[in-house]
Protein backbone atom coordinates (compact mmCIF):
# COMPACT_ATOMS: atom_id res chain seq x y z
CA UNK A 1 0.00 0.00 0.00
CA UNK A 2 1.04 3.39 -0.85
CA UNK A 3 2.43 5.23 2.00
CA UNK A 4 1.35 8.85 2.94
CA UNK A 5 4.55 10.80 3.41
CA UNK A 6 5.75 13.90 1.58
CA UNK A 7 9.35 14.88 1.35
CA UNK A 8 9.88 18.41 2.08
CA UNK A 9 9.62 20.83 -0.71
CA UNK A 10 12.81 22.29 0.24
CA UNK A 11 15.17 19.02 0.31
CA UNK A 12 16.35 19.29 -2.99
CA UNK A 13 17.60 16.13 -3.28
CA UNK A 14 19.28 14.34 -6.41
CA UNK A 15 18.99 10.93 -6.99
CA UNK A 16 20.82 10.56 -10.41
CA UNK A 17 23.63 7.63 -9.96
CA UNK A 18 21.91 6.14 -7.27
CA UNK A 19 20.93 3.24 -9.17
CA UNK A 20 23.35 3.48 -12.19
CA UNK A 21 22.92 0.07 -13.30
CA UNK A 22 21.26 -0.48 -16.63
CA UNK A 23 20.55 -3.67 -18.73
CA UNK A 24 22.05 -3.09 -22.44
CA UNK A 25 18.77 -2.69 -24.83
CA UNK A 26 20.14 -5.24 -27.68
CA UNK A 27 17.63 -7.71 -26.27
CA UNK A 28 13.72 -7.47 -26.15
CA UNK A 29 12.39 -6.39 -22.27
CA UNK A 30 12.37 -9.60 -19.79
CA UNK A 31 10.24 -10.11 -17.02
CA UNK A 32 13.09 -9.73 -14.69
CA UNK A 33 12.91 -6.17 -14.75
CA UNK A 34 10.32 -3.48 -13.50
CA UNK A 35 11.75 -0.48 -14.63
CA UNK A 36 11.78 0.95 -18.11
CA UNK A 37 13.57 3.92 -19.89
CA UNK A 38 12.86 4.54 -23.48
CA UNK A 39 15.72 6.10 -25.74
CA UNK A 40 13.09 6.26 -28.83
CA UNK A 41 11.71 9.99 -29.15
CA UNK A 42 9.48 8.12 -31.71
CA UNK A 43 6.13 8.61 -30.16
CA UNK A 44 4.38 5.49 -32.36
CA UNK A 45 6.84 3.34 -30.56
CA UNK A 46 6.53 4.76 -27.09
CA UNK A 47 2.79 4.98 -27.28
CA UNK A 48 2.79 1.58 -28.80
CA UNK A 49 5.25 -0.07 -26.47
CA UNK A 50 3.30 1.51 -23.43
CA UNK A 51 -0.04 -0.37 -24.71
CA UNK A 52 1.61 -3.89 -24.92
CA UNK A 53 2.97 -2.87 -21.31
CA UNK A 54 0.22 -3.28 -19.88
CA UNK A 55 -0.80 -6.19 -21.75
CA UNK A 56 2.82 -8.16 -20.59
CA UNK A 57 2.02 -11.73 -21.03
CA UNK A 58 5.17 -12.92 -19.70
CA UNK A 59 4.94 -10.34 -16.48
CA UNK A 60 3.05 -11.51 -13.22
CA UNK A 61 -0.15 -9.45 -13.13
CA UNK A 62 0.91 -8.26 -9.36
CA UNK A 63 4.14 -7.31 -10.11
CA UNK A 64 4.47 -3.10 -10.55
CA UNK A 65 5.75 -1.64 -13.61
CA UNK A 66 7.29 1.98 -14.50
CA UNK A 67 7.88 3.25 -18.13
CA UNK A 68 9.84 6.77 -18.70
CA UNK A 69 10.15 8.08 -22.24
CA UNK A 70 10.04 11.62 -24.32
CA UNK A 71 8.98 12.38 -27.31
CA UNK A 72 9.54 14.27 -30.23
CA UNK A 73 6.98 17.15 -30.73
CA UNK A 74 3.22 15.66 -31.35
CA UNK A 75 -0.38 16.58 -30.00
CA UNK A 76 -1.98 13.54 -28.39
CA UNK A 77 -5.59 13.38 -28.07
CA UNK A 78 -7.60 10.69 -25.69
CA UNK A 79 -9.05 7.60 -26.72
CA UNK A 80 -12.84 8.95 -26.82
CA UNK A 81 -11.56 12.60 -28.46
CA UNK A 82 -12.39 14.56 -31.06
CA UNK A 83 -9.51 15.91 -33.12
CA UNK A 84 -11.35 18.89 -34.97
CA UNK A 85 -12.66 20.26 -31.29
CA UNK A 86 -9.72 19.48 -29.62
CA UNK A 87 -6.79 20.40 -31.92
CA UNK A 88 -6.03 23.34 -34.03
CA UNK A 89 -5.47 21.34 -37.02
CA UNK A 90 -4.46 24.50 -39.52
CA UNK A 91 -1.79 25.58 -37.23
CA UNK A 92 -0.51 21.94 -36.54
CA UNK A 93 -0.06 21.76 -40.55
CA UNK A 94 1.63 25.03 -40.31
CA UNK A 95 4.08 23.12 -38.52
CA UNK A 96 5.47 20.48 -40.59
CA UNK A 97 6.92 17.28 -39.10
CA UNK A 98 4.12 17.73 -35.77
CA UNK A 99 1.00 14.76 -36.07
CA UNK A 100 -1.46 14.23 -33.56
CA UNK A 101 -2.03 10.83 -32.40
CA UNK A 102 -4.81 8.94 -30.59
CA UNK A 103 -3.65 7.04 -27.79
CA UNK A 104 -5.49 4.46 -26.51
CA UNK A 105 -6.45 5.56 -22.92
CA UNK A 106 -8.51 7.93 -21.55
CA UNK A 107 -8.24 11.57 -20.76
CA UNK A 108 -7.93 14.71 -22.29
CA UNK A 109 -5.55 16.26 -25.32
CA UNK A 110 -1.68 17.21 -24.38
CA UNK A 111 1.35 18.63 -26.33
CA UNK A 112 4.56 16.69 -26.37
CA UNK A 113 8.15 17.55 -27.23
CA UNK A 114 11.63 17.32 -25.44
CA UNK A 115 10.59 19.70 -23.21
CA UNK A 116 8.36 17.15 -21.45
CA UNK A 117 8.83 13.75 -19.69
CA UNK A 118 6.29 11.41 -19.96
CA UNK A 119 5.69 8.26 -16.95
CA UNK A 120 3.77 5.83 -16.80
CA UNK A 121 2.87 3.41 -13.56
CA UNK A 122 1.33 0.45 -13.76
CA UNK A 123 -0.42 -1.88 -11.26
CA UNK A 124 -2.60 -4.65 -10.64
CA UNK A 125 -6.15 -3.92 -11.16
CA UNK A 126 -7.44 -4.52 -7.86
CA UNK A 127 -4.66 -2.61 -5.67
CA UNK A 128 -5.08 0.42 -8.69
CA UNK A 129 -5.53 3.86 -6.86
CA UNK A 130 -5.34 6.98 -8.85
CA UNK A 131 -5.20 9.24 -5.96
CA UNK A 132 -1.89 7.45 -4.64
CA UNK A 133 0.30 6.51 -7.68
CA UNK A 134 -0.40 10.67 -8.08
CA UNK A 135 1.63 10.88 -4.93
CA UNK A 136 4.45 8.95 -6.38
CA UNK A 137 5.20 11.49 -8.64
CA UNK A 138 4.50 14.22 -6.09
CA UNK A 139 6.81 13.45 -4.17
CA UNK A 140 9.24 12.77 -6.90
CA UNK A 141 8.63 16.80 -7.83
CA UNK A 142 8.79 18.06 -4.29
CA UNK A 143 12.54 16.23 -3.66
CA UNK A 144 13.48 18.28 -6.71
CA UNK A 145 12.82 21.52 -4.30
CA UNK A 146 9.89 22.40 -5.82
CA UNK A 147 6.46 22.93 -3.70
CA UNK A 148 3.92 20.97 -5.64
CA UNK A 149 0.16 19.82 -5.01
CA UNK A 150 -2.18 17.47 -6.24
CA UNK A 151 -5.30 18.99 -7.28
CA UNK A 152 -8.71 17.16 -7.52
CA UNK A 153 -8.50 15.89 -10.79
CA UNK A 154 -5.07 14.03 -10.11
CA UNK A 155 -3.11 16.66 -11.74
CA UNK A 156 0.15 17.76 -10.15
CA UNK A 157 -0.04 21.73 -10.02
CA UNK A 158 2.07 24.95 -8.62
CA UNK A 159 -0.16 26.94 -6.83
CA UNK A 160 -3.07 26.93 -9.55
CA UNK A 161 -0.87 26.33 -12.55
CA UNK A 162 -0.90 23.27 -13.96
CA UNK A 163 2.59 21.32 -14.90
CA UNK A 164 1.37 17.70 -15.44
CA UNK A 165 -1.46 16.78 -17.27
CA UNK A 166 -2.58 12.88 -16.33
CA UNK A 167 -5.04 10.06 -17.49
CA UNK A 168 -5.69 6.49 -17.12
CA UNK A 169 -6.25 2.98 -18.62
CA UNK A 170 -7.74 -0.37 -17.34
CA UNK A 171 -7.02 -3.27 -19.13
CA UNK A 172 -7.73 -7.23 -17.35
CA UNK A 173 -6.26 -8.18 -14.35
CA UNK A 174 -3.77 -4.43 -14.94
CA UNK A 175 -4.18 -0.96 -14.78
CA UNK A 176 -1.79 2.32 -15.72
CA UNK A 177 -1.63 5.76 -14.47
CA UNK A 178 -0.02 7.76 -17.04
CA UNK A 179 0.99 11.38 -17.23
CA UNK A 180 3.06 14.08 -18.81
CA UNK A 181 5.31 16.32 -16.87
CA UNK A 182 6.13 19.98 -18.25
CA UNK A 183 9.64 21.00 -17.54
CA UNK A 184 11.07 22.93 -20.36
CA UNK A 185 8.66 22.40 -23.22
CA UNK A 186 7.65 25.42 -26.04
CA UNK A 187 4.79 26.96 -24.06
CA UNK A 188 3.90 29.39 -27.33
CA UNK A 189 3.40 26.01 -29.40
CA UNK A 190 1.77 24.43 -26.82
CA UNK A 191 -0.65 27.15 -26.90
CA UNK A 192 -1.03 27.55 -29.88
CA UNK A 193 -1.88 24.01 -30.89
CA UNK A 194 -4.36 23.33 -28.03
CA UNK A 195 -6.41 26.65 -29.24
CA UNK A 196 -9.48 25.69 -30.76
CA UNK A 197 -12.40 28.06 -30.57
CA UNK A 198 -15.26 25.66 -32.44
CA UNK A 199 -17.89 26.50 -29.85
CA UNK A 200 -20.70 25.05 -31.74
CA UNK A 201 -19.28 22.03 -32.29
CA UNK A 202 -21.65 19.30 -30.12
CA UNK A 203 -18.97 16.11 -29.70
CA UNK A 204 -20.54 13.16 -27.49
CA UNK A 205 -16.69 12.59 -26.80
CA UNK A 206 -14.75 13.50 -23.77
CA UNK A 207 -13.31 17.46 -23.75
CA UNK A 208 -10.45 18.37 -22.43
CA UNK A 209 -10.44 21.22 -19.36
CA UNK A 210 -8.43 24.02 -20.36
CA UNK A 211 -5.70 25.44 -17.54
CA UNK A 212 -2.81 27.56 -17.36
CA UNK A 213 0.34 25.64 -17.17
CA UNK A 214 4.02 26.05 -16.58
CA UNK A 215 7.58 23.86 -16.68
CA UNK A 216 9.36 23.17 -13.75
CA UNK A 217 12.18 25.07 -15.05
CA UNK A 218 10.04 28.28 -14.48
CA UNK A 219 10.28 27.61 -10.38
CA UNK A 220 13.43 26.14 -10.33
CA UNK A 221 15.88 26.53 -13.88
CA UNK A 222 17.87 24.05 -12.76
CA UNK A 223 15.39 20.48 -13.09
CA UNK A 224 16.33 18.69 -16.09
CA UNK A 225 14.90 15.53 -17.85
CA UNK A 226 17.23 13.44 -16.52
CA UNK A 227 16.75 14.55 -12.61
CA UNK A 228 12.80 14.53 -12.74
CA UNK A 229 13.31 11.00 -14.03
CA UNK A 230 15.91 9.72 -11.16
CA UNK A 231 13.74 11.13 -9.13
CA UNK A 232 10.42 9.31 -10.13
CA UNK A 233 12.56 5.81 -10.24
CA UNK A 234 13.70 6.58 -6.48
CA UNK A 235 10.18 6.95 -5.28
CA UNK A 236 8.90 4.11 -7.47
CA UNK A 237 11.57 2.25 -5.89
CA UNK A 238 11.14 3.08 -2.56
CA UNK A 239 7.18 2.68 -2.48
CA UNK A 240 7.13 -0.66 -4.13
CA UNK A 241 10.23 -2.00 -3.06
CA UNK A 242 11.85 -2.79 -6.27
CA UNK A 243 15.52 -3.50 -6.50
CA UNK A 244 15.80 -4.68 -9.90
CA UNK A 245 18.25 -2.53 -12.31
CA UNK A 246 16.68 -0.41 -15.03
CA UNK A 247 16.04 -1.75 -18.37
CA UNK A 248 16.97 0.36 -21.50
CA UNK A 249 14.72 -0.25 -24.08
CA UNK A 250 14.34 0.94 -27.92
CA UNK A 251 13.09 0.44 -31.17
CA UNK A 252 15.63 -1.83 -32.05
CA UNK A 253 15.04 -4.61 -29.65
CA UNK A 254 10.94 -4.51 -30.18
CA UNK A 255 11.61 -4.99 -33.93
CA UNK A 256 10.00 -9.00 -33.41
CA UNK A 257 7.28 -7.87 -30.98
CA UNK A 258 4.09 -8.13 -33.37
CA UNK A 259 2.01 -6.03 -31.21
CA UNK A 260 4.04 -2.78 -30.82
CA UNK A 261 5.02 -3.53 -34.44
CA UNK A 262 1.23 -3.53 -35.22
CA UNK A 263 0.76 -0.77 -33.32
CA UNK A 264 3.16 1.64 -34.86
CA UNK A 265 1.10 1.07 -38.18
CA UNK A 266 -2.10 1.70 -36.93
CA UNK A 267 -1.61 4.59 -35.00
CA UNK A 268 -0.99 7.28 -37.89
CA UNK A 269 -3.88 5.12 -39.87
CA UNK A 270 -6.82 7.08 -40.92
CA UNK A 271 -9.04 4.27 -39.11
CA UNK A 272 -7.23 5.16 -35.56
CA UNK A 273 -6.86 9.02 -35.55
CA UNK A 274 -9.73 9.72 -37.25
CA UNK A 275 -12.20 6.69 -37.73
CA UNK A 276 -12.51 6.40 -33.67
CA UNK A 277 -13.74 10.12 -33.59
CA UNK A 278 -16.75 9.73 -31.43
CA UNK A 279 -20.43 11.10 -33.23
CA UNK A 280 -20.65 15.46 -33.13
CA UNK A 281 -22.45 17.83 -34.64
CA UNK A 282 -21.23 21.19 -36.06
CA UNK A 283 -23.37 23.46 -36.83
CA UNK A 284 -21.90 26.90 -38.63
CA UNK A 285 -23.10 29.82 -40.75
CA UNK A 286 -21.51 32.01 -43.75
CA UNK A 287 -22.59 35.28 -45.10
CA UNK A 288 -21.87 35.50 -48.59
CA UNK A 289 -23.01 38.56 -51.53
CA UNK A 290 -26.49 36.42 -52.08
CA UNK A 291 -27.61 35.58 -48.79
CA UNK A 292 -26.36 33.34 -45.36
CA UNK A 293 -26.00 29.85 -45.22
CA UNK A 294 -26.27 27.52 -42.06
CA UNK A 295 -25.11 24.09 -42.18
CA UNK A 296 -25.39 21.59 -39.59
CA UNK A 297 -23.24 18.80 -40.38
CA UNK A 298 -23.71 15.26 -38.10
CA UNK A 299 -20.63 13.05 -38.44
CA UNK A 300 -19.62 9.74 -36.65
CA UNK A 301 -16.19 7.65 -36.70
CA UNK A 302 -14.99 10.07 -39.17
CA UNK A 303 -17.54 10.02 -41.97
CA UNK A 304 -20.52 12.61 -42.95
CA UNK A 305 -24.09 10.70 -41.92
CA UNK A 306 -25.59 13.97 -43.01
CA UNK A 307 -25.93 17.64 -43.69
CA UNK A 308 -28.52 20.00 -43.50
CA UNK A 309 -27.80 23.67 -45.47
CA UNK A 310 -30.18 26.61 -45.20
CA UNK A 311 -29.86 30.19 -46.62
CA UNK A 312 -31.61 33.45 -45.68
CA UNK A 313 -31.55 36.33 -47.74
CA UNK A 314 -32.17 40.24 -46.43
CA UNK A 315 -34.20 42.52 -48.69
CA UNK A 316 -31.01 45.00 -49.10
CA UNK A 317 -29.06 41.69 -50.67
CA UNK A 318 -32.11 40.98 -53.30
CA UNK A 319 -32.60 44.32 -54.26
CA UNK A 320 -28.65 45.41 -54.82
CA UNK A 321 -27.83 41.56 -56.78
CA UNK A 322 -27.94 41.79 -60.14
CA UNK A 323 -30.32 39.88 -62.64
CA UNK A 324 -27.75 37.40 -63.10
CA UNK A 325 -27.28 36.62 -59.61
CA UNK A 326 -30.75 36.27 -58.41
CA UNK A 327 -31.86 33.78 -61.17
CA UNK A 328 -28.63 31.87 -59.36
CA UNK A 329 -30.45 32.13 -55.82
CA UNK A 330 -33.35 31.24 -57.40
CA UNK A 331 -32.55 27.62 -57.94
CA UNK A 332 -30.38 28.15 -54.33
CA UNK A 333 -32.80 25.13 -52.54
CA UNK A 334 -31.65 23.00 -54.98
CA UNK A 335 -28.58 23.38 -55.55
CA UNK A 336 -27.86 23.00 -51.62
CA UNK A 337 -29.09 19.80 -51.52
CA UNK A 338 -27.26 18.99 -54.80
CA UNK A 339 -24.08 19.64 -52.20
CA UNK A 340 -25.99 17.81 -49.25
CA UNK A 341 -25.98 14.72 -51.17
CA UNK A 342 -22.52 15.08 -52.25
CA UNK A 343 -21.25 15.45 -48.48
CA UNK A 344 -23.27 12.31 -47.18
CA UNK A 345 -20.98 9.37 -46.24
CA UNK A 346 -17.57 11.29 -46.99
CA UNK A 347 -15.01 11.39 -44.60
CA UNK A 348 -15.24 15.06 -42.76
CA UNK A 349 -12.28 17.09 -43.32
CA UNK A 350 -11.64 14.78 -46.03
CA UNK A 351 -13.65 16.05 -48.67
CA UNK A 352 -12.73 19.14 -51.20
CA UNK A 353 -14.51 21.77 -53.44
CA UNK A 354 -14.36 19.54 -56.65
CA UNK A 355 -15.87 15.90 -54.99
CA UNK A 356 -18.82 18.51 -53.80
CA UNK A 357 -18.65 19.65 -57.62
CA UNK A 358 -18.24 16.71 -58.99
CA UNK A 359 -15.17 18.07 -60.64
CA UNK A 360 -16.82 20.60 -62.40
CA UNK A 361 -15.14 23.72 -61.71
CA UNK A 362 -18.03 25.45 -63.92
CA UNK A 363 -20.98 25.03 -61.21
CA UNK A 364 -23.34 27.97 -60.09
CA UNK A 365 -22.40 30.95 -58.22
CA UNK A 366 -24.02 29.53 -55.40
CA UNK A 367 -22.85 26.21 -55.47
CA UNK A 368 -19.37 26.88 -55.94
CA UNK A 369 -19.33 29.67 -52.90
CA UNK A 370 -20.86 26.75 -50.36
CA UNK A 371 -18.44 23.82 -52.00
CA UNK A 372 -15.15 25.96 -51.11
CA UNK A 373 -16.74 27.05 -47.78
CA UNK A 374 -17.78 24.35 -46.61
CA UNK A 375 -13.92 22.43 -47.48
CA UNK A 376 -12.31 25.28 -45.19
CA UNK A 377 -14.38 25.45 -42.68
CA UNK A 378 -13.93 21.23 -42.31
CA UNK A 379 -10.34 21.71 -42.56
CA UNK A 380 -9.52 23.91 -39.66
Amino acid sequence: MLSSRLPSCSSGRRFRNLYPCYRSYSSPPTPQHSIYISKSTNPYFNLSFEDWFVLFRHKAPDKPLLLLYRDDSCVVIGRNQNPWKEVNLSALRAREGIPFIRRRSGGGTVYHDLGNTNFSIHLPRTSFDRHLTAQVVLRAVRSLGIDATVNDRNDICVGKEKICWSAYKIVSQRAYHHGTMLISTQLDTLGDLLHNTKDTMETKGVASVRSPVRNLQQFKPTVTHEAFVDAVIHEFREEYEVRAVNDIIGEDNCKDIEYIQDGMLELPSWDWAYGQTPEFTYTVSQAFEWGTVKAKIRSKHGLILDCDLSVSNTDSQVVSMSAVLQDCVNSTDSRLKEVERALQGRKYGFVSAMDILNGNKTGTRVKKDVAFWLESMMNS
